[in-house]
Parts: structure tokens; sequence; C-alpha cells
């Protein structure tokens, strides 16, 4: 509440309790009930298994990361696609993408049209790719079987990514991580294109998913794009 600016009386009105509840809420430790607890998480966008981790069931967890999962797709090329825009033209807050290179999407003009749109419209974009020069890049071209293809690739992204450069609120950076998944975030809205030893990510699986108040699927790729996001650096001070 304090990192959102909410105060007590806020969140009770909020909510529809006495504000005197919202403080034994916070001060006594006492869990809401089911019903304000998804109101609560809703208003802060948080979830509800990080604010009451002992909230849920297992039977109710299980149910819910369930439900998270929209539709797998065996290859990363069976997604239909106009999906992959239709997805990012959702967002209303965040566009988060992680990968090695993502020439695919990066090759469509339409995709970094999308990008200054939704930019300007107050979308935070972040990108994150692969630092070429890396023995992480390195060691993913011959895992792949393909050398320096995967640093070539990289830098294409790059080169097809310049007229973003410097544009508010599209933000790239490049990482050293060991990729396990390429993640595509549109709001709650996720594409996990799976990593598979020896596998290119055009013939790896991908997972639909979208955030469920109380599940922590969509959660656990959410930490996992912000750690790489922390420890990556941007474009300009890798230059």
């Amino acid at each position: 509440m304090l990192s959102n600016g909410v105060t007590v009386d806020a969140m009770a009105e909020q909510v529809g309790v006495d504000p005197k509840t919202v403080e034994r809420w916070i001060t006594q430790g006492r869990a809401p009930y089911r019903r304000h607890r998804l109101a609560i998480a809703a208003h802060l966008r948080e979830d509800e298994a990080y604010l009451w981790p002992d909230g849920l069931p297992d039977g109710q967890r299980k149910d819910a990361a369930d439900a998270e999962v929209l539709k797998v797709y065996p290859h990363r090329s069976y997604v239909p696609t106009d999906l992959w825009l239709q997805l990012f033209g959702r967002a209303k807050r965040e566009i988060g993408i992680l990968v090695h290179a993502g020439v695919f999407l990066a090759e469509n003009p339409r995709w970094t049209q999308l990008l200054k749109l939704k930019a300007s419209s107050g979308v935070r974009a972040r990108i994150l790719l692969g630092d070429p020069e890396s023995p992480e890049i390195q060691r993913r071209g011959e895992e792949e079987d393909m050398g320096q293809g995967v640093a070539y690739k990289i830098r294409e992204a790059l080169k097809l990514y310049r007229p973003l450069y410097g544009v508010p609120g599209v933000e790239f950076r490049l990482h050293r991580s060991t990729l396990h998944n390429s993640l595509y975030r549109s709001d709650d809205e996720w594409l996990v294109n799976t990593q598979v030893y020896g596998v290119s990510a055009p013939m790896a699986p991908v997972l639909h998913l979208r955030k469920v108040a109380g599940a922590e699927l969509v959660s656990t790729y959410q930490q996992s794009f912000e750690k790489v996001w922390s420890e990556a650096v941007s474009i300009e001070r890798h230059a």
C-alpha cells in the first residue's frame, strides 16, 4: 500500500469495509475474506498469493494455475502470425520481450510501428536481447549447431531496432543470462517459447498464458524477466 500511495482510508473505501478492519489486516496479520483479498490484489496490481502466501489451499492453487494456461502450441511456428501483434496491441501498461534475437519480430515493420504507438500512449516497452559477444551466446550457437549464427541474428536484430533507439518509453538492454525460455509479455498475457536443448526456438513449444489472481505460473516467469532485466546492460552502456 505504501509503495502504491494507498492509505488505509482509501483502501477501506475501495474494498467496502471499515478503516479499522484494514488496520487489523495490516497490524494483526488477519487475513481478509477471499472476495476482499481479490479486490485488494487487483487494486494494488499484486498477486493474491504474494500478499497472503498461506491464503490459498493447495487444490485451489492448482486450479488457478491450470486456468492460466490458455493454449499450448507444439512449435512456435504454429502460433498464428496475427496473434503476436494482437497480443501486444492489447497492452495498456507493459510490454516485455526476453529473447536471444527474436528476429522474426524485429524484421516486421508493423511491430516497430506498434511499439512507437504504444510508447506514445504511455505503455512501457522493455526489450532484452542477448549480448552477441558473450560466451553464453557462443555456447547457444554450438548447442544448436549454428556456430556464430545466433550472434549474427542478434546483430541483425540490433540493426533492425535502430529506429526505436532513443524513443521515450522503449528501453533496450543486453543480457548474458542462460536463457531457459523466451518471454513475450503484454500486461498480464504472456507467450512463453520454451527452450529445448539442441532445438531451435521456432521448433520449440509455446505456452499462451494469462495471469489469474491467486495463481503463480505467470508470476514465476515475471520474476525471471525482472531478474534478467536487473542484471542486463543498456545498449548505450554496452556501446
